[in-house]
């Protein structure tokens, strides 16, 4: 009666919760219970055991795979870069280091059981997948950061001097392979293996040396401006002779590769003059000085041009990088929200894609090719050799003759002289058409190496040696 008075008057005091032994055995009874027998009633079913691991196939889970090799990965490339950076060395040469200390003329030599389990042959297309989508956003912020104007504006010396390091360089890798031919040419012609080798004896890393003038504190020097034009003017020469090298070695006959330059051309012809008037419209700010797109829709813009730039090369005939590498350089630059964006991108993409791109190299990379035969060893010096004097040499007599001084000559060509990522992009399409064998491919390797870890003691000595100069003047 209380009761009833109660809710009708609604002075009732709210009913005291149930206990907690009554909402303990709620729970059992409500939601262990069903889940136990719905386990032990799927264990007790035919084809329990083959669902228990989660992959219906005999083999490793791929992705359990590599869920655990992308830890390993990115700590051997965290701790080799920590080291690198204490040698006073970019941090691209740990993670290159990293990424042949992970692979089989490493760890497959030193512990081949531990190898095998980490990187399995099936998660081998996995890596490669990542890394080409690492490497293809890597190659459109390498684009875009070229400064464009800063080439205009030093157009005569660093024209010269670029494209003086390109062509001393080629013709060495021409003559090279002429003597290499016989014996490293592992069947293939000679014309598109003369041509590849040439080219890798070209290349200059423009991101890598930036990073070293950057941590070195010389981007306020004017040899400085004069080495990043340079080496734009350079990648941007040199990337269009290996599309040019593609072509020829993809093609097969005269008329397929007269097609394929051509495309080349037109697609050349249809970024410069249609999609980049159409990038600078679409991001331009509105009338009262607004963002016109939010960050993120300008992160997803890009990502979508930078790809199907490069599947247009890639369908062309040439590798997709030069079409993300194009859209980079066509993306107009001083705009806010282009710059948050591609901060966002440089992030992601050296974090976690680019670290798979120097092990799938590493993977690739079989020192043991050369083994202990001597004539192979003094072939890849040879490389070395070549390569170093042709670069740095080319370099430093254009730097010369247009005018520069002598110590500033030989840091130009210090820093022309390194090669790091760019040059290992390079190897990898040259073993992916086939025109290098493997043994040649770790000969170029060994050269990247050497190349790349010389520029900074290289620029210490020639910086004592001015100091030491310049009191006695």
């Amino acid at each position: 009666m209380s009761s009833l008075d109660e809710r009708t008057t609604g002075t009732a005091e709210p009913a005291a919760p149930p206990g907690r032994r009554r909402t303990w055995v709620s729970y059992l009874a409500m939601v262990v219970v069903p889940v136990v027998v719905a386990f032990f009633l799927l264990r007790s079913s035919p084809d329990g055991g083959a669902t228990a691991t989660g992959h219906s196939g005999g083999g490793p889970d791929p992705v359990a795979k590599l869920l655990f090799a992308l830890p390993v990965i990115f700590l051997a490339c965290r701790l080799l870069s920590a080291a690198a950076r204490r040698l006073a060395q970019p941090t691209v040469i740990g993670e290159i280091f990293a990424g042949i200390l992970l692979g089989p003329s490493f760890l497959g030599w030193v512990w081949p059981a531990a190898y095998h389990w980490i990187f399995p042959d099936s998660l081998a297309p996995t890596i490669n997948t990542l890394a080409q989508i690492g490497l293809v956003i890597f190659m459109f912020l390498v684009g875009y950061e070229l400064d464009v104007e800063l080439v205009r504006r030093r157009s005569k010396a660093a024209v010269l001097v670029s494209h003086v390091s390109v062509a001393i360089p080629f013709l060495s890798g021409v003559l090279l392979a002429f003597a290499l031919h016989p014996t490293l040419g592992d069947g293939v012609d000679r014309l598109p293996f003369s041509l590849f080798l040439a080219i890798s004896m070209s290349i200059t890393a423009f991101p890598v040396l930036a990073r070293i003038i950057t941590d070195r504190g010389m981007t306020k020097l004017p040899i400085a401006a004069l080495a990043l034009s340079c080496a734009a003017v350079d990648d941007i020469t040199a990337w269009c002779l290996l599309a040019l090298v593609v072509a020829i070695a993809s093609a097969g006959s005269l008329a397929a590769t007269g097609l394929t330059i051509g495309l080349t051309i037109a697609f050349f012809a249809l970024m410069l003059f249609v999609v980049r008037p159409l990038l600078r419209r679409l991001f331009a700010p509105t009338e009262h000085g607004q963002k016109a797109l939010p960050t993120t829709a300008v992160v997803s813009v890009l990502l979508a041009g930078l790809l199907l730039s490069a599947l247009a090369t890639n369908a062309i005939g040439i590798h997709p990088i030069f079409g993300a590498f194009l859209f980079g350089a066509v993306t107009p630059r001083g705009s806010l929200p282009i710059r948050q964006a591609t901060e966002q991108m440089h992030a992601l993409t050296v974090t976690l894609l680019l670290p798979l791109f120097f092990v799938y190299t590493g993977l690739r990379t079989k020192f043991d090719l050369i083994g202990t035969d001597p004539t192979l060893w003094l072939w890849c010096a040879l490389i070395v050799v070549v390569a170093m004097l042709g670069k740095w040499g080319g370099s430093l007599a254009a730097a010369r003759l247009s005018g520069i001084g002598r110590r500033d000559a030989w840091s130009l060509g210090a820093l022309m002289n390194c090669r790091g990522l760019t040059e290992l992009a390079v190897l990898n399409i040259g073993l992916d058409l086939k025109v290098i064998s493997p043994t040649m491919f770790a000969m170029l390797v060994v050269m990247t190496l050497v190349t790349t870890v010389a520029t900074s003691p290289a620029l210490t000595l020639i910086e004592r040696y001015k100091r030491r100069r310049v009191p006695a003047a």
